[in-house]
């Protein structure tokens, strides 16, 4: 009896990890038809430009297409509910960006909670912003700017891409460390032709967007907002500098539908890391004043936490509601 009893036991655990057996070797075939990456925004800007990189580069080295997938609306969170709803088998996957951090407060009825819907791969692309103002403001450095502010409170407006956009939040968190006043004008449209012509006088840009600006002398460069100054903008201080734990990052990354396979996230992301080490791909990035965000599955989740908690503190201090 104790014989048969052993044998029933070792049968029953065999059966048990079967599926598990199963699941892993699926995964390590993986992929075996075209996976689709899930881009919340229009053609032609950063993370449609940074995804279709890396899908390029993923299609060459994991032996099947990565589709480029737009899906544009309500501030990214089509895009993100498409993928939360879908299999989690690693054939769905969402180009994550700093402003999923901040909808997650933004809006208080989302159909899914990010940190808990969404499985993080890899990190992307990150990017500074650059504090800049129109040649017009009497300033040439950031303490000056901040002076001129306190001197000139409501005078100077700042433009952002929206209530709610990373331009906004940045700005906010700047004038709640600064303690100035400065009045926000959001754009649905690119602010950038009013910034340009004086009409607003400042704003908190991706460095992309301005550094050409900057350089036909367009616009003052004042600071950028990373943690270290920036190669595109040499000489340009950061806001830190002056202003003491301010940081203000644009960035992307992907993630995955919760509970995809550890070896398939554990696949994408090392063909990911495969595509950031490549050179002409951080010379792209570079164009595009950024560098390669490397960062572990286990690092990313900890940074979107992190990046969820700061922004929801700016969100609820500032009043800022979703247009």
């Amino acid at each position: 009896m104790k014989i048969l009893r052993r044998k029933f036991l070792q049968g029953a655990a065999s059966a048990a990890a079967l599926p598990a057996l199963t699941q892993t070797a699926w995964a390590l075939d993986y992929p075996t038809r075209p996976v689709h990456m899930i881009v919340g925004y229009p053609p032609g800007i950063t993370p449609d430009i940074v995804t279709r990189l890396i899908a390029q580069s993923l299609s060459e080295r994991l032996g099947q297409q990565f589709i480029t997938d737009n899906r544009p609306g309500a501030s990214s969170n089509i895009a993100t509910e498409f993928v939360v709803r879908s299999p989690p088998d690693g054939y769905t996957l969402l180009t994550l960006t700093s402003t999923n951090t901040i909808n997650s407060t933004l809006f208080e009825k989302l159909n899914f909670d990010l940190i808990r819907d969404i499985a993080p791969v890899a990190g992307l692309l990150r990017s500074a912003n650059v504090l800049e103002v129109n040649p017009s403001v009497p300033v040439q450095t950031l303490p000056e700017f901040i002076a001129y502010c306190k001197a000139n409170p409501g005078k100077i407006n700042y433009a952002s891409a929206g209530s709610g956009s990373a331009t906004n939040v940045a700005g906010e968190l700047f004038k709640s460390m600064t303690g100035i006043d400065m009045v926000h004008v959001p754009y649905r449209s690119s602010y950038i032709p009013d910034l340009v012509a004086g009409q607003v006088q400042a704003s908190i840009s991706p460095i992309a967007q301005m550094i050409g600006f900057i350089r036909a002398g367009k616009m003052r460069a004042l600071a950028v907002t990373g943690a270290k100054r920036s190669d595109a903008l040499p000489g340009i201080p950061t806001v830190s500098e002056f202003v003491p734990g301010y940081e203000a990052y644009v960035w992307d990354a992907v993630g995955a539908p919760a509970n995809t396979p550890k070896e398939i996230i554990d696949k994408l992301h090392d063909a990911i890391g495969v595509a950031l080490a490549d050179p002409a791909t951080k010379a792209r990035f570079a164009d595009l004043g950024a560098e390669p965000m490397v960062m572990t599955p286990a690092e990313l989740g900890s940074y979107l936490v992190a990046e969820t908690a700061k922004w929801a503190k700016v969100i609820k201090a500032s009043g800022i509601k979703p247009e």
